[in-house]
């Protein structure tokens, strides 16, 4: 739906921008939307529905706060609980991260995983939703990862892995401290336990290959689990299948041969077949077809693999029935198919990007995590072909918070194709000229963005825009949620096409007078952060700021840094270096034409990454000292992977994000801001030395 008067031409690029706006009443908001208030925002994780369908079992994300003087760490998870029709309410909080949220048959109970004070490795724990304290449920030599119930409650089957050779135990204090890369690999396995047992010990299942995930058929008789050859987490994109195990005596019924990536994987309700997300081939980018397969054969096919959108979840609706969750552009759906492939009905989601979705089958009664414009996501529930209603406000706050406008926004591209993005304007008129821009670009590329909650620590989102900023989130060429030919576009043509689209949609945006063309920031992590090294180097005139966080400068080198170099090879490069493609590849890397760049440059990276190894921003930032008179900083995190997990982390990350574009697009430029972040003004502290 098109907002009136938010229609814009520009050279004929622009087909539309059409609006999502916000909802948040106008009395209520007093102040507009800090960094500190990102690690205030809580959202619902997972969701389960009991058995009888009159309750939802969920994970609530809780971030810490530092500035709060909350300690230092990780987002914590807890376990909430909800009537299918109401509110919800804490049952396992505190510093804890609670995963795999299940009910437990015939007991009533939820079971989850968790490592609490005394444990050394992720446990299963049971808790009564009518009282009573969460007791330890089953323990294991090595952590839970995944598990599955037997229709009883009786018979348990997880994912764990085997315990490492301590041939040399106690010889690492005496300094013989070394590690074989991508050798003595611990495998995981599928092992099998009755905890009504007076000693439940468990049994692994002899099954050749490392074990990922596990599912279980309702009459308990079948098993799917995901297996690859190995550990490597490129096996795991590549390599891992699904397989369909006898679950008395633990042999193989089948595998189901899909060719690319694989996702979840669920039975039919007689367990004769299982559903599975999968790619449609070996260079498809994302598990993202709905495939059904004969649980005794192996056989498979491909439901609606042309349609231009992409599956997130789904649930078997019946014995030939199953109800998908689709992404498609900017929105999500719910579109139900028959087995066969037809498309039975579809319910588009206007208000609410749905992420995630449980289905109590005898009653069609649907639980949902779903967010908006104005809300991370929330818990929902409703009748598949119905509306969905939202089970109570966990950030109720925000109500006193000014948002940003948000909306769609779509443009074409100079070479004709449709681009569709998401922005974020600050509310009140327009400045002349326009407002400065922040164009944040996802990782992937096969990501996308949706018309719902974009505000985090790495996303200028509602901060941004409260800060006088607009914020531009595109789908460039490559994105997901537009259908598997859309993903290839970016295929063999890295930093071609795709990154054209970035510079036509601020072109788009800066001719219908949004934006200050001569104020343009571009960030982004990942495939993001490759986007904006490109940006503030090969296309330098276009950007007078760059914020770059955990990018690839060399598509070279990252072939022999990179965790996941058959990945790159299959569904990016599509050729090898060696295939005549060295100087290809080279003239596509940022540090290629770092000679070029008039663009302060900020690079950021974790320094445990192995997904893009620092030495990218390492290399990058050398270049630029070396070959540009451009500022450049560079910023690395000790114990920080590929995106920063520690809340520290992140708030150090958001800070230096908007001063630097700030700095360089609303401030008075030139030399950097200084290089440490006065810490005790952002805690709200006393600096040392004060009284």
């Amino acid at each position: 739906m098109r907002e009136p008067g938010m229609q814009y031409l520009a050279k004929g690029a622009v087909l539309a921008a059409c609006a999502s706006l916000v909802g948040v009443p106008a009395f209520a908001q007093e102040r507009d939307m800090t960094i500190e208030d990102v690690f205030e925002i809580r959202h619902v994780g997972s969701a389960a529905l009991s058995p009888d369908g009159g309750h939802i079992a969920y994970t609530l994300t809780d971030p810490r706060n530092v500035v709060a003087g909350e300690e230092n760490g990780a987002s914590d998870a807890h376990l909430w609980i909800a009537p299918v029709n109401g509110e919800g309410r804490p049952y396992v909080a505190g510093d804890i991260r609670v995963g795999d949220v299940a009910w437990r048959p015939g007991a009533g109970t939820v079971t989850f995983t968790a490592q609490r004070e005394g444990d050394e490795v992720s446990t299963l724990y049971e808790i009564d939703p009518d009282g009573g304290e969460a007791q330890k449920l089953f323990a294991h030599d090595t952590a839970i990862s995944s598990y599955a119930w037997g229709p009883r409650g009786e018979q348990l089957y997880f994912v764990a892995g085997e315990e490492i050779d301590a041939i040399n135990e106690g010889f690492e204090e005496r300094g013989f401290r070394v590690n074989v890369y991508e050798e003595n690999l611990a495998f995981s396995r599928v092992w099998r336990v009755d905890v009504t047992a007076d000693e439940a010990e468990a049994a692994a299942l002899e099954l050749e290959g490392h074990a990922s995930a596990v599912e279980i058929s309702d009459d308990g008789r079948r098993l799917a689990v995901a297996l690859q050859p190995t550990p490597l987490i490129d096996d795991y994109y590549m390599n891992r299948r699904w397989h369909v195990v006898d679950a008395r005596d633990g042999d193989v019924v089948s595998v189901i041969e899909t060719p690319g990536k694989t996702g979840d994987a669920e039975f039919s309700p007689d367990g004769r077949s299982l559903a599975l997300l999968a790619g449609v081939d070996r260079n498809d980018t994302i598990a993202g077809t709905l495939h059904v397969a004969d649980a005794r054969t192996g056989e498979f096919s491909a439901i609606a693999a042309d349609a231009e959108q992409h599956v997130m979840d789904f649930e078997w609706a019946g014995e030939d029935e199953i109800v998908a969750l689709v992404h498609a552009g900017l929105t999500s759906a719910l579109a139900t198919y028959s087995t066969d492939g037809e498309e039975l009905s579809r319910v588009a989601q206007d208000d609410t990007v749905i992420h995630g979705i449980d289905l109590h089958r005898a009653s069609g009664r649907l639980a949902a995590v779903a967010d908006a414009p104005g809300h991370p996501r929330e818990l929902f529930n409703g009748a598949v072909d119905g509306d969905l209603a939202r089970n109570g406000d966990h950030n109720p706050w925000l109500d006193d918070v000014r948002l940003g406008e948000q909306r769609g926004f779509e443009y074409e591209s100079r070479d004709g194709l449709r681009v569709e993005g998401v922005l974020i304007t600050p509310r009140g008129e327009r400045p002349e000229g326009g407002w400065p821009l922040i164009l944040t670009v996802h990782g992937g590329p096969e990501a996308h963005y949706s018309n719902g909650w974009l505000t985090g620590y790495s996303t200028a989102g509602h901060v941004g825009a409260g800060r006088g900023f607009a914020v531009f989130y595109p789908n460039y060429r490559g994105s997901t949620g537009r259908g598997e030919d859309f993903t290839k576009l970016h295929q063999d043509d890295y930093a071609g096409g795709e990154f054209n689209d970035l510079v036509d949609g601020v072109n788009a945006l800066a001719e219908a007078g949004i934006v200050d063309r001569d104020r343009v920031g571009i960030t982004g992590g990942s495939y993001g952060g490759y986007a904006s090294m490109w940006g503030a180097t090969a296309l330098s005139e276009h950007f007078a700021a760059s914020v770059a966080f955990v990018g690839i400068s060399n598509q070279i080198s990252k072939v022999g840094t990179t965790d996941i170099p058959t990945e790159m090879y299959h569904v990016h490069a599509r050729r090898w270096p060696w295939e005549d493609n060295w100087m290809n590849l080279l003239e596509r890397s940022p540090v290629y034409h770092a000679g070029n760049s008039e663009t302060p440059t900020l690079i950021l990276h974790g320094e445990e990454d192995t997904r893009v190894h620092p030495s990218q921003s390492m290399e990058l930032y050398r270049n630029l000292k070396l070959r540009s008179a451009a500022p450049v900083r560079l910023i690395t995190y000790p114990g920080e992977g590929h995106g920063n997990d520690r809340a520290a982390a992140q708030l150090d990350y958001a800070h230096r994000l908007f001063r630097w574009m700030e700095h360089y697009l609303t401030g008075e430029g030139g030399e950097p801001p200084a290089p440490g972040l006065d810490y005790a003004d952002i805690l709200g502290e006393e600096a040392d030395g004060e009284e």
